[in-house]
């Protein structure tokens, strides 16, 4: 049965189509037959409690240059027959926690959004792993830079890194005794006003920061590990990190298998897990990546199962 594909994005016009998730989503709702409908940036609103967007029909091509061809606007309300792609990059500010609460309202209408609202208000990316305490590394999250100074003297080496980051942005190494530990800390608190995160510093970065897809609560087998380059420690693709994919490891699946069924139980359908060494990090669920890097590596077809599943809620 066709559905209308209704997609919550950045603008369209500014992706890198070759690796870029949402994109392959699309091309695989297209190539099932469904209708994609573009929702014009800053297009949800609500009209006497009821959900609306202003959307265009979409049609996707699989090219580097013209990927995309738009047609007119219009508004529609949104409610049943509707699955609604939230894919909006971070910051998960005022604005984007607003178009949350306008698609909760939507999904009280009948429409189904993926990933369910609720969840991306609940779930911060860097906090949501420590729900899952086994599988994470020491952490420590408090706005006393004193209290964070005295985790990185205790474990010798830590990564500092505020909570609503992406993409490696404003991610410090810092050692026990390093000069610049105090300022790292005054610039992440704003002088203790706001949460940082501290997490002992993992050696297995070296080896990569896997990114481990989950869909509806099971894992993809395959990972991609995003490896630091030249003098950099960051792994992330948007630092400068080379992409490799990998087969889970055992251990891989453990934590899979520990995050997996809370994810699923919350609507969260597809959720990035990022993972150093034997160690759970980040639980991404706003608008995970890696989807086509793998799919061209192993030959996967990532977004196909992702619409499995979500045609099996709704029918």
């Amino acid at each position: 049965m066709p559905l209308d594909i209704v997609v919550v994005m950045d603008p369209i016009g500014s992706i890198t189509t070759y690796k870029d998730s949402t994109f392959a989503m699309l091309l695989e709702a297209q190539r099932r037959g469904h209708r994609l409908l573009y929702v014009q940036p800053g297009g949800l609103s609500v009209r006497d409690g009821v959900a609306h967007a202003r959307v265009s029909p979409l049609r996707v091509t699989d090219s580097a240059t013209r990927w995309f061809e738009l047609e007119s606007a219009s508004q529609i309300t949104l409610g049943s027959g509707h699955v609604v792609l939230m894919r909006k990059d971070p910051p998960v500010d005022s604005e984007y926690i607003h178009d949350t609460q306008v698609l909760g309202l939507a999904q009280s209408a009948g429409a189904l959004v993926v990933n369910d609202p609720q969840g991306l208000r609940d779930y911060n990316e860097k906090l949501a792993a420590l729900l899952f305490p086994q599988c994470c590394p020491p952490t420590l999250v408090s706005r006393d830079a004193s209290e964070l100074k005295a985790f990185v003297a205790e474990h010798g080496k830590a990564v500092l890194k505020p909570l609503d980051g992406m993409g490696g942005r404003s991610i410090f190494r810092a050692d026990h005794g390093d000069a610049n530990v105090n300022v790292i800390l005054e610039t992440l608190t704003d002088g203790g006003r706001h949460l940082a995160m501290a997490q002992r510093f993992l050696p297995g970065i070296t080896e990569g920061d896997k990114r481990i897809l989950l869909v509806d609560g099971e894992p993809v087998d395959y990972c991609l590990a995003r490896i630091p380059q030249g003098d950099e420690f960051r792994g992330n693709l948007a630092a400068g990190g080379r992409g490799e994919g990998r087969p889970l490891s055992e251990r891989d699946r453990w934590i899979a298998a520990q995050v997996g069924p809370e994810m699923k139980r919350r609507g969260m359908v597809f959720v990035g897990l990022d993972v150093i060494g034997e160690h759970l990090t980040e639980v991404n669920v706003t608008s995970p990546t890696c989807i086509r890097e793998l799919d061209a590596q192993f030959g996967l077809n990532i977004a196909g199962t992702l619409f499995d599943a979500i045609e099996a809620r709704v029918r």
